[in-house]
């Protein structure tokens, strides 16, 4: 690093990448540091700057061995740091350790027998929440929060009917369960039930939400709330606002003729039926069995695609329900939770692939729900708008959620 680039850093002060330390600080209060920025976005620590800026340089015997001891007896896991001194003046030197963002999160300060989470909020490091812990061992891939047990369900809170049509006619298992025992064993299995830790066999995320009678009783931020307003924003008078519950997917039967029928709406079916009067209008032509023809003003499978999107990847750890709200210029889809692990907005239009919650994923793909190739935002909704609607959805990702906008067909290209 240049002496004029660290005398910028300086200059601008602490932030949520910088932090400013005097060189004589306990190891533990350093290790606290690098772990707070490998736990977020990475950053640089700055040794021998006082919280007010000034230089005052390092004063210890051998300052690298001393930071690298930090990182080896402190700091857990492993991390390979970069560090490097730049010299301010005759005998004035400020040591730099510069930090990516960590791979193997949750990071902690080991001292005294003990473990400490930190993450860095604004200029500080804080130490996480229990919320914060379980998504930073989410994004280290430690956990998978949708096999997780739900408290106070049972086997009875899942729709054995719908299960029986998975195993039969879905995935072709050559041997369904015959009683309660039976079904419990393979659902533990399947990881579509849990063991509590207290001798409860309960359901797992994953099963309540794909496969449960009532998912919102036992959790909250289950289903969907639907909203539509006539203006370009929200206001009081809204035409639409409900909360949709139900598993996510449709229970079928197959008749004798070996055709499938849908005999109880899951909730991908019952969101299609609440949002199609908002994204759609009857036209004055009727077609040849006497109804009146329909157009869209956006494209059907880019709706569906990106509902689905959030239903399968957004953070169930987040106690806030997906939002889908109908304006009159918009369709907006606010997923909760930041991107999963290192995905970006940018590697999402490019078609990488990496599944929060790959179980009910491939749930999900099983039923035809989702494209068997994971790149529905790809092939789907970016295509599909553009040769619709002649607009490019919109992607905003921040730290609590994922919101994807797609723009209404233009007045001067609906059909009459």
């Amino acid at each position: 690093m240049l002496k004029t680039e660290l005398l910028e850093i300086i200059a601008n002060g602490e932030n949520s990448g910088v932090e400013f330390k005097r060189d004589d600080i306990r190891p533990e209060q350093l290790a606290k540091e690098i772990v707070a920025f490998a736990n977020v976005q990475g950053g640089r620590i700055l040794l021998g700057v006082e919280d007010d800026g000034g230089i005052t340089g390092l004063q210890r015997d051998q300052p690298q061995e001393w930071v690298l001891n930090v990182f080896r007896d402190k700091v857990h896991p492993q991390i390979i740091p970069f560090y490097e001194e730049v010299i301010i003046e005759e005998n004035v030197r400020v040591g730099v350790i510069s930090l990516s963002p960590g791979i193997s999160k949750p990071y902690v300060v080991r001292h005294n027998n003990r473990e400490e989470t930190y993450i860095r909020m604004g200029d500080r490091s804080e130490i996480a929440t229990r919320e914060q812990q379980m998504r930073l061992f989410e994004t280290g891939g430690m956990l998978h929060v949708e096999v997780l047990p739900v408290a106070g369900t049972s086997i009875a809170s899942l729709d054995l009917d719908r299960l029986d049509y998975y195993l039969r006619s879905v995935i072709r298992d050559p041997e369904i369960p015959t009683n309660e025992g039976e079904w419990i064993e393979r659902l533990l299995g399947l990881g579509l039930m849990a063991e509590d830790g207290m001798g409860n066999k309960v359901c797992s995320v994953a099963g309540l939400l794909c496969f449960g009678i009532t998912p919102r009783r036992f959790l909250r931020q289950a289903g969907l709330r639907v909203m539509a307003f006539a203006k370009n924003d929200k206001d009081y008078q809204a035409l639409l606002d409900v909360q949709l519950d139900g598993p996510l997917v449709g229970r079928w039967q197959v008749d004798e003729k070996s055709q499938r029928q849908l005999v109880d709406e899951g909730l991908i079916e019952k969101f299609a039926a609440t949002i199609e009067p908002f994204v759609s209008k009857e036209t004055s032509d009727i077609d040849a069995n006497m109804r009146r023809e329909k157009t869209w003003h956006y494209p059907w499978e880019a709706i569906r695609e990106s509902v689905i999107n959030a239903l399968a990847h957004r953070d169930w750890t987040r106690s806030v329900e997906i939002e889908v709200t109908a304006y009159a210029d918009r369709l907006e889809i606010i997923s909760p939770g930041r991107l999963q692990n290192s995905m970006t907005v940018t590697k999402m239009i490019a078609g990488q692939r990496s599944s929060r919650n790959p179980l009910m994923v491939d749930i999900l793909r099983d039923y035809g729900y989702v494209d068997s190739r994971g790149m529905g935002v790809r092939t789907k909704v970016i295509p599909l708008m553009r040769n619709l609607n002649h607009t490019e959805p919109v992607f905003e990702a921040t730290e609590d959620y994922l919101k994807t906008v797609l723009f209404m067909k233009r007045s001067d290209e609906q059909d009459s």
